[in-house]
C-alpha cells in the first residue's frame, strides 16, 4: 500500500513540475537536462530524483496532466445544447487555454513535432475517441440542418489551428501586431465571426 505524500512532499512534487514546464517548454525535451531543472526548482539534484527518477519521469507527468487540462474544453461541448453557442463555447475555451497556459501549449506542440514519442498512445486512444464522439454530435446537428454542413473532423482541426496558434507563435503575433494590441481579445471577435458565418446553415 502506497503512503500518502505529505504536504512538503506534494509542494515538492508541484515546485519541481513547474520549474521542468519551463525548462521543456523554452528547450524541448531533447534540450532540458535534470540540472536545469533542478536548478529552476530551486532544489539539488538528488532531492529531486528522490520524487521522478528520470526526465521521462518528469515529461510524462507534464504530459499526462496537460492532456486533460487540453481535452476538457471538448467534453464539455453539450450535445442538448443549441450547436453554434455549444461550438463557440468551444472556441473560446480553447482560445481561453492559448492565453492562459503557453508553456503547456508549446510543450505539446514540442511533442507533437517530435513525433509524439511519450504522448502518442493517449492520442490513438484518449484524444481520438473523444474526438470521434464529438464529430458524431456535429454531424447529428448537419443532418437535422442545425448547422452547415463541414467535415467535423477539420472543423475541429480547424479550431485547434485557430487558437494554439496564438500561444505558440506569440512572439511572432505581437511582433506583427505591435503594441497597443491585446491579440486574444481581437481573436476572440474576429473567431466569432468566422465561425459564426462558416456554421450558418
Amino acid at each position: 500500500m502506497t503512503r500518502p505524500r505529505t504536504r512538503i512532499q506534494a509542494k515538492n512534487s508541484a515546485t519541481i513540475l513547474e520549474a521542468a514546464l519551463e525548462v521543456f517548454s523554452a528547450n524541448g525535451f531533447r534540450g532540458a537536462t535534470l540540472d536545469q531543472i533542478a536548478e529552476v526548482a530551486g532544489l539539488s539534484k538528488p532531492n529531486l530524483l528522490y520524487y521522478f527518477p528520470s526526465k521521462e519521469a518528469i515529461h510524462a507527468a507534464l504530459l499526462a496532466g496537460l492532456l486533460k487540462t487540453w481535452l476538457d474544453p471538448l467534453r464539455a461541448m453539450n450535445p442538448d445544447g443549441e450547436p453554434l453557442a455549444e461550438i463557440m463555447g468551444y472556441v473560446r475555451r480553447k482560445l481561453e487555454l492559448s492565453r492562459d497556459f503557453p508553456r503547456e501549449s508549446r510543450l505539446f506542440a514540442n511533442e507533437i513535432l517530435q513525433g509524439a514519442p511519450r504522448i502518442l498512445p493517449a492520442i490513438e486512444g484518449e484524444l481520438k475517441a473523444l474526438v470521434e464522439d464529438r464529430a458524431q454530435i456535429l454531424t447529428g446537428w448537419m443532418d437535422q440542418g442545425r448547422i452547415a454542413r463541414l467535415p467535423p473532423h477539420h472543423l475541429i482541426f480547424s479550431i485547434w489551428a485557430l487558437t494554439q496558434h496564438y500561444a505558440d507563435f506569440d512572439v511572432q503575433v505581437r511582433a506583427v501586431l505591435g503594441e497597443g494590441h491585446d491579440p486574444f481579445t481581437e481573436a476572440e471577435g474576429f473567431l466569432e465571426t468566422l465561425f459564426t458565418r462558416l456554421l450558418k446553415p
